[in-house]
């Protein structure tokens, strides 16, 4: 049996169009302004600019013409691909690699390994996690279900001593190293299911109780530790039951978070190892990569393929530009 890494569409362009245009019209080519395909047509050759290696021009397959609106597109069209000059099985076989490496894999690997720059590894890392994300997010847990819920920080300890932070009444202040200085993360659980995790300015009451409301049913058994963030919203659903770890109780029968702390462990392991730094601007894409890989492990029967799949389905109808993600950086 091949490996996966010796997918004819990861190695040659004109596979990997034929694969994607099956994947996103497996009933033919469909117009991205019109969304029909009754008078689409494949567009006569064309080339692209005269260049060293094509005085003429190289020939441009994969390009179709919608008779109705008087556009042309390809299978890139409408989706993160668009506009990008990196070829179509590279994106693909970096997806692939992204998906398939349990906690993740950095930009400069991605260099080394897809023969492109630094700059595009990076970009290119960042679209596939956009098309990672959950576009429009469904509740979790329900009656019977359980949803455990934690909280946890991301950040430089060191670069945090320095940190100075305006508040309120006070100006700025330098703000001390440790959890207050870090950025928080709100996750969420569904036992042998999903991990949804938000990114929260402060970690508060309030802040906790609209990740909970706007993201678990209120018909869930809600388990969490003994942090005082969850005593109010607990009551809101079907049950709330607390483990206290400051007595060094982890679990009592079925009531435990230890299923969240497996995900945050191989989070942090990601983040620590293999990324290391993550500014802000950014961290919204990088849980949602944790939260995908999580959410479509093998355990619930998605395989790598199945997985690699799953988020090249997400790059329709989102864009993401390198110098919008270049000053979000910097922002």
């Amino acid at each position: 049996m091949k490996s996966d890494l010796e997918n004819p569409i990861f190695q040659d362009e004109e596979k990997a169009r034929l694969w994607l245009e099956a994947q996103r019209w497996p009933d033919g080519p469909v117009c991205p302004v019109c969304k029909k395909r009754d008078r689409v047509a494949a567009a006569p050759d064309i080339r692209s600019r005269p260049s060293k290696a094509n005085p003429e021009g190289a020939v441009l397959k994969g390009v179709y013409h919608c008779n109705r609106d008087r556009k042309r597109f390809t299978v890139r069209t409408g989706t993160l691909y668009e506009r990008s000059h990196i070829p179509l099985h590279k994106w693909l076989f970096a997806t692939h690699l992204l998906c398939s490496s349990k906690k993740g894999m950095s930009a400069l690997q991605l260099h080394r390994m897809l023969g492109v720059s630094r700059k595009s590894a990076w970009f290119m890392a960042h679209r596939i996690r956009e098309g990672m994300r959950e576009t429009n997010p469904t509740p979790m847990g329900g009656e019977g279900q359980i949803v455990e819920a934690d909280e946890t920080y991301i950040g430089n300890a060191q670069a945090a001593r320095t940190q100075m932070v305006f508040i309120n009444g006070k100006g700025w202040v330098k703000r001390g190293a440790g959890g207050e200085a870090k950025f928080k993360v709100v996750s969420l659980v569904e036992r042998g299911g999903r991990a949804r995790s938000v990114h929260v300015p402060y970690l508060t009451a309030s802040n906790v109780r609209k990740v909970l409301t706007h993201n678990v049913l209120r018909k869930t058994d809600l388990m969490t530790d003994s942090a005082n963030v969850y005593s109010s919203v607990g009551r809101e659903y079907a049950s709330h039951q607390t483990v206290n770890h400051s007595i060094y109780e982890f679990a009592r029968g079925i009531v435990h978070t230890n299923t969240i702390e497996g995900f945050f462990s191989i989070f942090k392991r990601g983040m620590r190892g293999i990324y290391q730094h993550c500014s802000e601007a950014h961290l919204h894409r990088y849980l949602a990569e944790f939260d995908f890989r999580y959410s479509n492990r093998e355990a619930l029967g998605c395989d790598d393929r199945a997985r690699t799949l799953e988020a090249i389905k997400g790059i329709e109808g989102k864009r993401l530009t390198y110098r919008g993600t270049n000053q979000a950086a910097h922002a």
